[in-house]
């Protein structure tokens, strides 16, 4: 398979923004370039709803410019999409005859539905919610989808984005004017009542776009998140009252200073953070969780899935889909791994059997992504493989997986001794009981223990069983062909899975 170039024209009503996607042998999507300019088109628009020639002259300038650069990267396919703005435009006809006339550049408007579907489509293949409700407001226009068991039910946009509101509201007044915002509240509150089917689903909200990457991105400098990335990042209604407050505190200098907010939002950042508190008392949601995915990556995700066969995008198999291809990506062996994984499994099945640990669906999985990846940051240094796994999963965005999920698996996976791993765990602490903590050791000490007993990565281990003695504990391990390498290596790691039992273990090599 070739790999592909995408590139994806986002021609919104506050921005506009080129994002070239390339998409690699394993299905995985890196983002090559993205370049976004405010172009605020909406402010072009007259009150009977006819964006000016000036504003058409910068659409355009902004194209062209855009234009070279996917010349540069010779993309395969270009998607040049409009929403809000042009959708909205009187006279849109003349301007996308415009554009494709002196820009050579065919724009798709994108339906209202269409726009809510595309988001919708991106949320539910990288998230694990199978109910939800999901917003993607803009500069024009506000998207809301309801969606259960992974199906969009309802779906409205709502003809107010935050440039609009800053228009309707704040005319001619600050910012952060008290009367603007009540007012902005009460107008909002009564477009969200009007939708029968938002009240009291009591389901999470998934928000996107650049607004609401700005408030994760802010609350997590206030609390010191011990994580990188806003996605999956869940916040609560105190969160969300949290960062309203601190906006409506700061001036306009303030909020261009403040790290987290975009610069070019410091004017909009009220507006929508008042429509994410609005919606979420609505729907009296339990929390609210930010997408990085969402119009763009729908779009493109769409695309990829009705062009291949096996469907490279999963709804329900986000997670295993994820770690496999990051796997991949680190050239892990996947014999080896699929090996490993069936090893532990084994020894973890007999520790439940003796009543050490309670068998659990949630721990087994995170115990297969943990052994699967496991020391995957050997194809970065081998002297520092496990240092490096740590921070390459803990940094990397596992879709389908919570934050604590994936900090569960990158100190299973980086697993080496007690004192690497307390040194990972401890900015992290906050987020584990003192029971948690421990079995996530004695599962690493598992995993490790499971990586000796195939050494020599020819498969020779083919069943585990343990019994308890007068003594203590003797582990059979059952095999076929030269077992000289596991010999030696189960002896040199027998503590990990040893200080698990009330006694001495003696490990006995059995061929069948």
């Amino acid at each position: 398979m070739l790999k592909e170039l995408i590139g994806l024209i986002d021609i919104g009503s506050n921005t506009i923004r080129l994002v070239i996607f390339e998409m690699d042998e394993n299905y995985n999507l890196f983002q090559v370039q993205n370049i976004k300019t405010p172009a605020r088109l909406y402010q072009y628009l007259d009150k009977d709803k006819v964006m000016s020639q000036k504003g058409i002259e910068v659409l355009k300038k902004v194209l062209k410019s855009f234009k070279k650069v996917t010349e540069h990267y010779e993309v395969n396919v270009l998607m040049p999409v409009a929403t809000a703005a042009i959708r909205q435009s009187k006279n849109r006809k003349a301007i996308m005859d415009q554009v494709r006339d002196e820009v050579g550049i065919n724009m798709i408007l994108l339906p209202e539905e269409k726009e809510a579907f595309y988001g919708n489509y991106a949320v539910l293949h990288t998230t694990q919610f199978l109910n939800g409700i999901t917003i993607d407001i803009g500069g024009g226009s506000t998207e809301v989808t309801y969606y259960k068991d992974k199906e969009i039910v309802n779906y409205h946009s709502f003809p107010f984005g935050v440039v609009t509101l800053k228009q309707l509201f704040f005319e001619g007044k600050a910012h952060n004017d008290p009367k603007a915002i009540k007012k902005m509240q009460d107008f909002v509150k009564e477009q969200f009542k009007s939708i029968k089917w938002l009240s009291k689903k009591q389901v999470p909200i998934v928000a996107m776009g650049g607004s609401a990457r700005s408030i994760a991105n802010v609350h997590q400098r206030l609390v010191n998140y011990s994580l990188a990335g806003v996605h999956g990042y869940r916040m609560y209604r105190d969160g969300l009252q949290m960062t309203l407050d601190l906006f409506k505190s700061l001036s306009i200098p303030q909020l261009q200073d403040l790290d987290g907010l975009s610069r070019d939002r410091t004017d909009l950042i009220i507006p929508a953070n008042v429509v994410f508190n609005t919606l979420f008392d609505e729907v009296k949601a339990p929390e609210f969780m930010f997408s990085n995915k969402g119009l763009r990556e729908g779009i493109v995700m769409e695309y990829l899935n009705n062009k291949y066969d096996n469907k490279p995008f999963s709804l329900f198999n986000i997670a295993a889909q994820t770690v496999f291809r990051l796997a991949a990506s680190y050239h892990t062996l996947q014999n080896v791994a699929k090996q490993r994984v069936a090893l532990v499994d084994m020894l973890y099945s007999e520790y439940c059997r003796l009543g050490i640990f309670v068998q659990n669906p949630d721990t087994e999985k995170l115990l297969h992504y943990g052994s699967y990846l496991y020391y995957l940051g050997e194809f970065v240094e081998t002297g520092a493989s496990s240092q490096h796994t740590f921070y390459i999963i803990s940094n990397s965005d596992l879709n389908g997986l919570s934050h604590k999920e994936r900090i569960s698996i990158a100190l299973l996976a980086s697993f080496k001794n007690r004192s690497l791993f307390n040194q990972y765990i401890s900015p992290h602490l906050g987020w584990f009981t003192v029971t948690a903590v421990n079995q996530l050791q004695q599962l690493g000490g598992i995993i490790k223990f499971a990586d000796a007993l195939n050494d020599s990565h020819m498969k020779v281990i083919q069943d585990i069983k343990i019994s308890k003695n007068k003594n203590g504990y003797d582990m059979f391990l059952y095999y076929k062909g030269d077992i000289l390498a596991e010999e030696y290596r189960a002896e040199r790691q027998r503590k990990h899975v040893e200080r698990l039992l009330d006694g001495k273990l003696n490990i006995i090599f059995t061929e069948i």
